[in-house]
């Protein structure tokens, strides 16, 4: 295990390698925010026992990585998805296997269009497509009007309720807790203990804990770059989605599946849209696709 950091333009991007340098390397793209320490250790663990080596990294804005003046430098998907690559060229990888969740499944589709020679498989878990309209879909949602039939959906009111009544709430561990605790929903068991512990890694080594809000204005605009279609992904994809997802309904993930060629969905049952509870991240672990073809 090594920690780093790489230069990405004039910033640099904290990251660690996992494993042996030798094997075929996974890269984790975490989701909008979140760091990489965000991603269960036991996914981890299992990957590492399937025979890769796994690297994981803090996006721009988040963990121990350079913050960006967004007013004066603003930066969308593009720029985290050459985020991504940078952390691949520091590491001499001409190619890896990608899996990304919710945001980091936008860039992982991202790469795969845009630059499918680094792209050995494509694994996007709880995400919708690269060309969904955030901004307005959500929009409607906060707005409390109807959304068009012939769109995807917006979250789930439950999940829209909590982020409008913890509006007011100081951030900080307990209240990211409570965001995990809904976006978990209500099905399998929520590892209270381990998103602790994780949180409180997470926030004691932010070096500006309000900067990772820049993603949600980075990540929801709907650039011409995002608005090619998935038919041009070669590399072979699987797309998980859990049936309990509070943020993108599971129908996301059918229509992401649909749009790419030969993509396979595997949907989990009882999962939100996060990856704590006992025993998920190891399944989740197993359905990472690590194959060429």
């Amino acid at each position: 295990m090594s920690e780093t950091f790489v230069p990405s333009g004039p910033l640099r991007l904290w990251t660690e390698r996992i494993g042996d340098p030798d094997r075929p390397a996974v890269l984790l793209v975490m989701g909008s925010a979140a760091q990489g320490y965000s991603c269960p250790d036991g996914l981890v663990t299992r990957l590492l026992d399937r025979g890769v080596q796994v690297i994981r990294y803090d996006h721009r804005d988040t963990g121990l990585s350079s913050t960006v003046d967004f007013d004066r430098q603003p930066y969308g998907l593009a720029d985290l998805a050459a985020d991504a690559l940078a952390v691949l060229d520091a590491y001499g990888l001409a190619s890896a296997h990608i899996a990304g969740g919710s945001m980091g499944g936008l860039i992982a589709q991202w790469l795969g269009v845009h630059a499918p020679a680094r792209v050995r498989s494509l694994t996007l878990m709880s995400t919708t497509l690269l060309s969904f309209d955030h901004n307005t879909v959500w929009g409607r949602a906060f707005d409390g009007k109807p959304a068009d039939p012939a769109e995807l959906p917006p979250p789930a009111p439950r999940y829209i309720r909590h982020l409008i009544d913890s509006g007011d709430v100081p951030p900080g561990v307990e209240s990211d807790v409570a965001l995990f605790r809904v976006m978990h929903g209500d099905v399998l068991p929520f590892d209270e203990p381990a998103v602790r512990a994780m949180l409180e890694r997470c926030w004691a080594r932010a070096v500006d804990p309000a900067a990772a809000a820049h993603h949600s204005r980075a990540g929801g605009a709907l650039t011409p770059d995002r608005l090619v279609p998935l038919t041009a992904i070669a590399a072979p994809t699987v797309v998980v989605h859990g049936d309990q997802d509070p943020v993108y309904a599971p129908v996301h993930g059918e229509a992401l599946a649909a749009a790419i060629p030969g993509a396979r969905l595997r949907v989990v049952e009882g999962m939100g849209h996060v990856y704590f509870s006992p025993g998920l991240p190891e399944r989740l672990a197993d359905l990472i696709r690590l194959d060429d073809a």
